[in-house]
């Protein structure tokens, strides 16, 4: 028999865990190589494993619902099995005997895989047990929602909730524990709200984060825009917004100033040759992804305009893939498209500054001619950097958001559309 080992692959340069949402394939059945096994959720997507082998699945060793590292083995596909031998597996179906356990056993360091009742308690639900001082009679009495009465996160969730454990905890949502009067609606974070806090509490924690803010003239842009979108759709059959511009101005201005193209290992910085932007986009469900332009930096406005439009419609229409969701190393944030003026991103770990668009507005402003100043309708914007203070100082920071709205506000009204 020669076995493969499934790992959970690498998704991303700061993703270091996935959550197992569903087997799509189960023990016995033939894959082929290349084809999705499972689905996993991370804080950013949820994605599909591929078989990297075809074969017979031999073995699952995760559950639905646990915690798994990258890198670890989460099944087991036999090469060597024939069709023949799925049939045969189909029809038998492995009888995994309960472990027994001692009705003197009562401490959560003690839980087995089974009670008594042959019901099986997941590593994730022991490992939350043991974590949360859940004695092995007290977590038998919770009543589970997975198949078989399995107990599931959200179970002990509940539980915790609601006062159950009698040993001194948190809830695993760190919700607070504060009664409310009044009327109140409670909702629930959904798993993708849930991982997207995290990821936010985390940024905050590991980076101090510092904003500084621009205002730029960007009616040259924005009248480019409005002369040439009906020609360039016909011609490129490509819808021209005013992110792709964006980026370009980002590139140009990465090129100038590499230290902002970073990120951060302990005491190293480690500067990047590769030019990866992030779009931070809205969802839906009102929940945010953060699609990846590859090699920006290689790109025309065409190519940029052809990879924004495939990006934001795939996260629109949650058909992103997993490598198309990592290895950013500088994000945009669009907080114009909400009619806001301005914004205070927060970085995209491990990434050490993220810019935010404001909405475009006709103002009075000041302009400078051979006459004299005049006051004349503008189209002007707010351009908001955050930056990592740890290896991102006011001159740096600063520096690189003049010169992105230096290139903006020096768009050539005249440029052709390729």
């Amino acid at each position: 028999m020669a076995l493969v080992e499934v790992k959970l692959p690498k998704m991303g340069e700061s993703i270091s865990e996935a959550t197992i949402l569903n087997w799509l394939k189960q023990v016995g059945e033939k894959v082929e190589k290349d084809e999705a096994i499972l689905e996993v959720a991370t804080d950013k997507v949820d994605s599909e494993i591929a078989a990297p082998e075809s074969g017979i699945l031999e073995e699952l060793l995760v559950e639905v619902d646990e915690v798994v590292k990258v890198g670890s083995i989460i099944a087991k596909i036999n090469t060597e099995a024939s069709a023949s031998s799925q049939q045969k597996t189909e029809v038998k179906e492995e009888k995994v005997e309960p472990v027994k356990e001692s009705s003197t056993k009562t401490t959560a360091e003690e839980i087995a895989r089974f009670d008594e009742d042959g019901r099986f308690y997941s590593p994730l639900v022991r490992s939350i047990a043991k974590e949360k001082g859940i004695a092995f009679s007290e977590l038998q009495q919770i009543q589970g929602s997975g198949s078989n009465g399995r107990i599931l996160k959200r179970d002990l969730e509940s539980y915790l909730q609601k006062g159950g454990s009698k040993s001194t905890h948190k809830t695993l949502t760190s919700a607070s524990t504060a009664s409310y009067e009044g009327r109140h609606e409670i909702i629930e974070m959904d798993r993708m709200r849930s991982m997207i806090a995290d990821h936010m509490v985390h940024s905050k924690h590991t980076s101090p984060h510092v904003t500084s803010y621009v205002e730029a003239d960007v009616t040259n842009m924005v009248k480019w825009r409005e002369k040439n979108k009906e020609a360039f759709a016909k011609k490129h059959g490509q819808k021209i917004t005013f992110t792709p511009i964006f980026v370009e101005a980002v590139v140009e201005a990465l090129r100038e100033f590499p230290l902002i193209n970073v990120s951060v290992d302990g005491n190293k910085i480690i500067v990047k040759k590769d030019m990866h932007i992030g779009l931070a986009t809205a969802l839906p469900n009102g929940n945010l992804i953060v699609p990846v332009i590859r090699d920006a930096d290689k790109k025309n406005l065409l190519g940029l305009t052809s990879d924004v439009n495939d990006l934001v419609n795939k996260a629109r229409t949650n058909k992103l893939k997993a490598d198309e969701i990592q290895g950013s190393t500088f994000t945009i944030s669009n907080v114009g498209t909400f009619r806001n003026i301005m914004g205070t991103p927060i970085i995209n770990q491990p990434e050490v500054a993220i810019l935010a668009t404001g909405v475009i507005r006709k103002k009075a402003a000041v302009v400078e001619t051979e006459y004299g100043d005049v006051i004349a309708i503008r189209q002007m914007m707010y351009l908001s950097l955050s930056y990592d203070h740890r290896v991102v100082d006011g001159n740096l920071g600063g520096s690189f958001l003049a010169r992105i709205m230096d290139h903006l506000e020096a768009f050539d009204e005249n440029r052709g559309i390729g």
